[in-house]
């Protein structure tokens, strides 16, 4: 036992040291605010600006329900049923436990293992065997059975970090694996409620289109009694006629947009398509905003650039282990047990047998030529850095390009639907004044068709913009990291339907018709109805 004192004590001195070089982040030019952030939002110090924290929580805080900020309770509750049955969110999830799992087991290297075991053998020496011993050759040497109990315990030393090492390096792949997980439930999250706006959006659309519907098949029944009795053209009611059909089948092809929505919301909450439905919900208010806080918080936030950060760190320990496959393994092991020709007796002290040294005992390995596959596998271990330092590089780009585009749409989208809120209020106020000086004479049919297109094209188009406006600040969340339960601002829903209701279909001829207000744009409907009492063409010959 002396004997193996030196080599338990020469092991110990080098299993304290490493080989993998000294891991630290790259240094990266961060802004000192985002570009697209207005001047007056941008925080000068990391605090709490309001109710939003931008930089206190790291990446492994909890998100919590940031959903919440919209104030809508059927999100909220999709949120739910998304987080429970979601199967791209229980895959990830597998994945981390298994990601995990192998971290353990390798840990365990780090402790001696511990085998025992029982074996029988039929043997009969040979002649040459017996004259081995000292004495003359046997020629009468019959089968016997040796019958043998014993346990084995092996331990490889941790010489030049080279266990320590591949720890940290699985250990390292294991957290990427749970920040992997951390932006698939952010995605997930944003997924959900991106095609929940969507949806509303669409369904906004398909409210106006229905009302331009109606109007058109009123105009259309006009016209076409007025074609009967020869008091309007034909150019007139084939006109209407085709202004009716295109608005039908605009609206049939959002009822195909719409269709496609709903099956996609229903595989992100974990449902089969056709047990899914998505009551009809018209957008309404306008969505929250949402400051962006430091850049530097974004490092700490952003769940993919936590993972390449991961990644980067275990590839920096398996430069260590490519580096300590140059120096000498030693491998202690040591056997003990009990050894019989007699089944009976095997178990009794005389018998007992032990082995230290050659195959079970102190076995130093180490290479002397190779052909240069060692150096071969640094190279591999350097340049596997290398990438992983490019890709943690090219994601904070990534990053922070996401935040910009965003910071962009939310403020260039508002401009853009407050234009066309305008736009389409003065387009109805527009398709208003013509029919009325149709009603009177002084224009034709066409004149008011196209007022008519005009009108309903901006208002369409304002819908949309909203809707990307809401699909824009759930981006920028995402391109955050989240945010906080316990810090996001509530934003009450405004109960202000964005597409104004149709006017009435026909008016009585009797009725007195008031002058037009040019002061009231906003009061004004997007499509306003042909009316039954206006003078038209004669019918073309």
């Amino acid at each position: 036992m002396r004997r193996f004192l030196p080599w338990f004590l020469i092991t110990t001195s080098l299993t304290g040291c490493s080989l993998a070089p000294d891991f630290k982040l790259p240094e990266l030019n961060l802004p000192a605010s985002f570009k697209e952030q207005p001047a007056q939002a941008a925080p000068a110090i990391e605090e709490e600006k309001g109710n939003w924290k931008l930089a206190e929580p790291m990446e492994k805080a909890d998100r919590g329900q940031w959903w919440k900020i919209f104030g809508d309770e059927q999100l909220n509750e999709l949120q739910k049923q998304a987080l429970e049955a979601n199967q791209s969110l229980k895959s990830a999830s597998a994945r981390v436990e298994q990601a995990r799992a192998t971290a353990e087991s390798v840990s365990y290297t780090f402790l001696p293992d511990l085998d025992i075991g029982a074996n029988a053998v039929r043997t009969r020496p040979s002649v040459a065997s017996t004259a081995g011993f000292g004495g003359p050759p046997s020629t009468n040497m019959k089968p016997f059975t040796r019958f043998s109990g014993q346990g084995v315990v092996s331990y490889e030393a941790d010489l030049f970090g080279r266990v320590r090492d591949n720890y940290h390096a699985i250990s390292h792949d294991a957290e990427a694996e749970a920040a992997t997980y951390r932006s698939t439930l952010l995605a997930l999250q944003a997924d959900v409620a991106q095609h929940y706006f969507s949806l509303r959006a669409v369904d906004s659309e398909r409210q106006l289109l229905r009302d331009t519907v109606k109007i058109r098949a009123e105009a259309a029944r006009i016209m076409q009694h007025k074609y009967d009795v020869g008091t309007a053209g034909e150019p007139d009611l084939t006109r209407t006629l085709s202004e009716l059909a295109t608005s039908k089948a605009e609206l049939i092809g959002l009822d195909r947009q719409r269709a496609v929505l709903e099956h996609a919301l229903a595989v992100l909450l974990g449902k089969m398509p056709s047990e899914f439905m998505f009551a009809e919900a018209p957008l309404i208010g306008m969505p929250p905003a949402v400051p962006a806080g430091l850049p530097s918080s974004l490092l700490e936030r952003r769940p993919d650039i936590a993972s390449a950060q991961s990644l980067m760190a275990a590839a920096n320990n398996r430069i260590g282990v490519a580096r300590a496959a140059f120096f000498p393994r030693i491998s202690l092991t040591a056997s003990g047990g009990f050894e019989s020709l007699s089944l009976a007796d095997l178990f009794l002290w005389s018998n007992r047998t032990w082995a230290l040294g050659q195959m079970a005992g102190s076995a130093i390995t180490m290479p002397i030529f190779d052909s240069g596959r060692l150096f071969d596998k640094l190279d591999i271990a350097h340049a596997s850095y290398d990438e992983s330092l490019a890709n943690y590089r090219q994601q904070v780009l990534v990053a922070f390009r996401d935040v910009e585009d965003n910071l962009a749409g939310q403020r260039l989208l508002g401009e853009q639907s407050a234009q066309l809120d305008a736009a389409a209020a003065a387009s109805g106020r527009t398709t208003e004044v013509i029919q009325l000086r149709y009603r009177e004479g002084d224009v034709d049919f066409f004149e008011v068709v196209n007022a008519q297109r005009d009108s309903l094209a901006t208002g369409r188009a304002a819908v949309q913009i909203r809707g990307q406006r809401f699909i824009t600040t759930l981006s920028l969340i995402r391109a955050l990291g989240g945010g906080w339960e316990d810090a996001m601002p509530a934003a009450p829903a405004i109960e202000e339907p964005i597409a104004p209701e149709a006017a009435p279909v026909a008016t009585p001829a009797t009725e007195e018709k008031p002058a037009p207000d040019t002061g009231a744009l906003q009061d004004m409907p997007l499509i306003t109805p042909l009316l039954d009492d206006a003078p038209t063409t004669q019918k073309s010959e």
